[in-house]
């Protein structure tokens, strides 16, 4: 079995969608649909909450705000555990249809 993050790309400038509690109702009913394959997931709060902390040459610095500019930055994510990418790929096109946002699937690095 491979561990596979599956990050959700939010557009943070867009408006908000109409249908949002639809989205939610469909992201809920995906997500018991991967119980036996899911190891974590969660949503995220918007990028303005984060803070950045940094080591720049032994020195330490805190920042407000996202680390990159961007329009689009992660909203979500699942890791889940499946026997190859195609499966990972297969629940990413579920993901990607309930969430209504693009999915990145990436492995995570074997030991």
């Amino acid at each position: 079995m491979t561990q596979y993050l599956l990050s959700v790309h939010h557009n943070y400038d867009a408006p908000p969608a109409a249908n949002v509690e639809q989205i939610y109702a469909d992201v809920d009913a995906f997500n018991a649909t991967i119980k036996d394959v899911e190891v974590f997931g969660g949503g995220l709060e918007a990028p303005h909450t984060a803070t950045v902390v940094a080591n720049h040459d032994g020195q330490l610095t805190v920042t407000d705000g996202p680390f990159a500019e961007t329009k689009e930055a992660l909203g979500g994510f699942w890791v889940i555990d499946v026997p190859d990418l195609d499966a990972a790929l297969e629940i990413a096109s579920r993901a990607t249809t309930a969430c209504r946002a693009p999915i990145e699937v990436r492995p995570f690095e074997s030991e």
